[in-house]
């Protein structure tokens, strides 16, 4: 199954363990990723649910219902949001963020989603996918 991952949250109560590589490493300029991190953008890397070695700490979760819901675990102790599990896409991975993976760094994501949303003094790599 490869390598194995920590994402661990802020106050290192809360912790997910993932093996192998992703199955998508992006950025993401929508308003909801964006409200979430707090920035101008969020930092999204899927692995297959398969993939999940373990996840540890008390997390609170985030539901917005709908076609294009999900749910965001947190931190209940600090309030990072660590992973999500969304209802259309991408069904059968799990998101995590990519800026938790502090001890053991994922690799530079390679994709940029709601590139069109995307703040102008905002530059990326030439060569990145994007997906309008």
């Amino acid at each position: 199954m490869g390598a194995t991952r920590k994402a661990v949250c802020c106050c290192g109560a809360c912790s997910i363990e993932v093996a192998g590589e992703p199955v998508l490493n992006a950025i993401c300029h929508c308003t909801s990723c964006k409200k979430r991190t707090g920035s101008a953008f969020g930092w999204s890397v899927y692995f297959p649910d398969t993939a999940v070695v373990a996840k540890h700490g008390a997390l609170n979760v985030y539901a917005k219902e709908g076609d294009a819901g999900y749910n965001r675990y947190f931190c209940a102790k600090c309030g990072t949001t660590l992973y999500w599990k969304s209802f259309a896409f991408l069904p059968d991975s799990t998101g995590v963020a990519g800026g938790c993976f502090v001890d053991d760094p994922i690799p530079e994501p390679n994709f940029s989603a709601q590139h069109n949303t995307h703040y102008p003094w905002l530059t990326l790599p030439a060569d990145w996918l994007t997906a309008p």
